[in-house]
C-alpha cells in the first residue's frame, strides 16, 4: 500500500521561513533576522485578508529565503534544514495527523510526504515517524542555494509522486488546501486533514473524508 501526505498545513502548523529565520538569528545576526520579519509581515497579512493568494505567497517566499542563507555548502544546507524541523516544524506538528500516518507505517505501507518544501526538510520531518519524502530539490553552487527545478507543487506534486514511485495511483492521500486537490484526486481514498474552504467544499461534493476543522 502506497501512502502520500502534503507536509505544511496538514502535518504541521509551522513555517520553514520563520525556522530559517530563526537559524538567522543565532547564526547569522539577529538584526538580520528582524529586517526579514519585517519584509515577510506585509505579504503575510494581505494573504490573511484575502487581497492575496496566501498559499502563492508562501511558496515565492520560501523559494527566496533560499538567498538570506550565507556562505553555504551541502552539508551546512542540511543542517539548516534540521534545525528548522527541530526548532519550529516538529515542535508544530498536527499529532492526530502524524498518528495516522504512524498506523499507515506500522501496519507495512510505504508512506511518503510529498511536498513543495526543500527536500532536506521534508526528508528530516519524514525520517522521525519513519515515512520517505519527495521535496522541492535544491542545488548548492559557490556558496549559494538555488532550485534544482521548479516547485514540487500542485500538479507537478503527483506527477512527482507517481513518476518516482512508478505508480498510476495512491492508495491513501493526505492535504489541506485546494493546491492538494490533484494529489488527493489521484488517491484510492483521499483524506481532506483541516482543508481550507476550497478544498473543504471539494471534499464535501465528492464525499472525500475529513480530518479536522475548516482552517
Amino acid at each position: 500500500m502506497i501512502v502520500v501526505s502534503d507536509m505544511m498545513g496538514t502535518l504541521t502548523r509551522g513555517s520553514p521561513m520563520l525556522g530559517l529565520v530563526d537559524w538567522i538569528r543565532h547564526h547569522q545576526g539577529r538584526l538580520q533576522a528582524e529586517w526579514l520579519v519585517a519584509y515577510m509581515l506585509p505579504g503575510y497579512f494581505l494573504g490573511k485578508m484575502g487581497w492575496i493568494d496566501l498559499q502563492r505567497w508562501k511558496q515565492t517566499t520560501m523559494v527566496a529565503s533560499l538567498a538570506w542563507l550565507d556562505d553555504v555548502t551541502p552539508e551546512k544546507f542540511d543542517r539548516v534544514c534540521e534545525w528548522t524541523v527541530e526548532h519550529n516544524l516538529w515542535p508544530k506538528r498536527r499529532q492526530d495527523a502524524i498518528a495516522r500516518l504512524g498506523e499507515h507505517v506500522q501496519n507495512g505501507a510505504q508512506v511518503y510526504i510529498a511536498s513543495s518544501v526543500f527536500e532536506p526538510m521534508a526528508r528530516h520531518f519524514a525520517h522521525r515517524f519513519g515515512a520517505q519524502a519527495i521535496g522541492t530539490p535544491v542545488q548548492v553552487e559557490n556558496g549559494r542555494a538555488r532550485l534544482s527545478g521548479g516547485l514540487v507543487s500542485s500538479e507537478r506534486k503527483i506527477q512527482e509522486v507517481l513518476a518516482r514511485l512508478g505508480v498510476e495511483r495512491v492508495d491513501y492521500a493526505y492535504g489541506d488546501t485546494y493546491m492538494d486537490i490533484p494529489l488527493l484526486e489521484n488517491a484510492v481514498h483521499p483524506v481532506a486533514v483541516y482543508p481550507d474552504r476550497r478544498l473543504w467544499d471539494r471534499a464535501k461534493e465528492c464525499g472525500w473524508e475529513i480530518m479536522g476543522q475548516m482552517q
